[in-house]
């Protein structure tokens, strides 16, 4: 499912316009967005939580000629499904 194939079933499940759907969807995504990247964690019960992890910097290799790379330290956006959702997703 794309964007407009998701902003389509939001505006059918919730009896309004695409536009208004869309501006929800467009409104949502920036408010989480917001918040990951003031370091704060949003949390939907039952549904997962969205919050930022820390990676430390660490050494790599190029897979084509094996050499050695130093990969920085970085901050990283990160969803953690909750247990409805599992529960939900993992129902034969």
């Amino acid at each position: 499912m794309n964007k407009s194939e998701l902003v389509e079933a939001l505006a059918q499940k919730t009896n309004q316009t695409k536009k208004s759907a869309e501006d929800a969807l467009n409104a949502l995504v920036e408010v989480i967005t917001d918040e990951l990247s003031k370091g704060e964690k949003i949390q939907l019960v039952g549904f997962g939580t969205f919050e930022v992890v820390k990676r430390a910097a660490r050494k790599g290799k190029n897979p084509q000629t094996g050499e050695e790379l130093k990969i920085p330290a970085s901050i990283a956006p990160k969803f953690k499904a909750g247990k409805a959702l599992k529960d939900i997703v993992n129902k034969k």
